[in-house]
């Protein structure tokens, strides 16, 4: 079977095809679309498997591939990045290198999920896109009341708050004209946060897993449509390494018995790590075995209060993990209950 390493990019892809004994038979440059990348590949008679790095659009790309019946693999850029640390590096070397490590069955491979999931994904950091420029909108009318010498009243987002907003008095004309202007920007942020969320309730709707994960006491349901979005398959981790995919397991350099830890290695998906978070914090104020865990950690010193809280973080994304698993709910609300009782 040969092997090909594709260097995708938009305009130009470096082409590089390794026979079944590992030895290069072919390298081309394809200048054009995606278009004439396929034509190519799905004109090559000859049994052969496909690699290239993950990059944007890549899920495309792949369902493409395997729609003509190639197998593909996808190449995490970072890890291939440390296997291949060399200071020469253009477009054919690294297809080169992209196709010898699939001849050697050596790629380290990305999931590539499916269409869905994917249009879900994207619709879950498109809301959280939306709601930072709303945050940004709603601080930049405080600012402005603040540059003014006005206090702004209490609910100032409410309906009654805005048209008291819209109905300040300003000393000059250009700051009434930078009040409209961000009133306009809050308004329309609202309604597209608005139909997303609408959206994404009618997915999570229809996904078992989500109204699971809302089981739990402080979770609800933006941050369990993105833990479920971005896990998507639960088989394809063991518990014990969910956290090194959200990015909330410490950095480690271990030697002859030395073990330092640093802070989180901030991989993966960073707005469900942001949700889960925020969520764990809701959690800790609502479940009493999560409050113990919480404080545990910590050890009632406010420097651990940050590091408590990621530990939670960490213990709350296991649980969700097992969960969506096992299909099993939360157990704590029945303890709390037979406690009470």
């Amino acid at each position: 079977m040969w092997s090909i390493g594709l260097d995708v990019h938009w305009r130009t892809t470096s082409v590089c095809i390794l026979n079944e004994y590992g030895k290069k038979i072919k390298e081309k440059t394809i200048r054009g679309s995606w278009e004439k990348v396929l034509t190519y590949v799905g004109g090559i008679r000859q049994p052969c498997q496909v690699c290239f790095e993950a990059s944007c659009g890549y899920g495309v790309l792949y369902d493409r591939l395997r729609a003509m019946g190639r197998r593909v693999v996808v190449a995490h850029p970072g890890h291939v990045r440390m296997i291949f640390r060399a200071k020469r590096k253009n477009d054919r070397i690294d297809a080169h290198k992209l196709a010898q490590l699939l001849f050697l069955d050596a790629v380290p491979p990305v999931y590539v999920p499916g269409v869905n999931t994917r249009q879900w994904r994207r619709m879950v950091e498109l809301r959280r896109t939306l709601v930072d420029k709303r945050v940004r909108a709603k601080n930049g009318l405080r600012s402005l009341l603040r540059s003014q010498g006005i206090r702004a009243p209490r609910g100032l987002w409410t309906r009654k708050g805005l048209r008291w907003l819209g109905q300040v008095a300003f000393a000059g004309e250009m700051t009434a004209i930078e009040r409209d202007m961000l009133l306009d920007e809050l308004a329309q942020y609202d309604r597209q946060v608005d139909r997303v969320t609408r959206a994404l309730d009618r997915i999570g709707r229809s996904h078992p897993g989500v109204a699971l994960l809302q089981d739990i006491p402080g979770v609800g349901p933006r941050t369990a449509e993105a833990i479920v979005a971005y896990i998507d398959d639960p088989t394809r981790f063991r518990t014990k390494q969910v956290g090194a995919y959200f990015g909330l397991v410490p950095c480690q350099d271990a030697s002859a018995g030395t073990n330092r830890l640093g802070h989180i290695t901030r991989e993966g998906p960073a707005t469900a790590r942001k949700l889960l978070v925020e969520a764990a914090w809701q959690v800790i104020r609502r479940c009493e075995h999560v409050r113990r865990y919480f404080e545990r950690i910590g050890a009632g010193k406010k420097e651990r209060r940050k590091i408590a809280l990621v530990a939670t973080a960490h213990s709350l994304l296991r649980c969700m993990h097992a969960m969506l698993l096992t299909g099993e709910c939360w157990r704590h609300n029945a303890d709390a209950a037979v406690a009470a009782a």
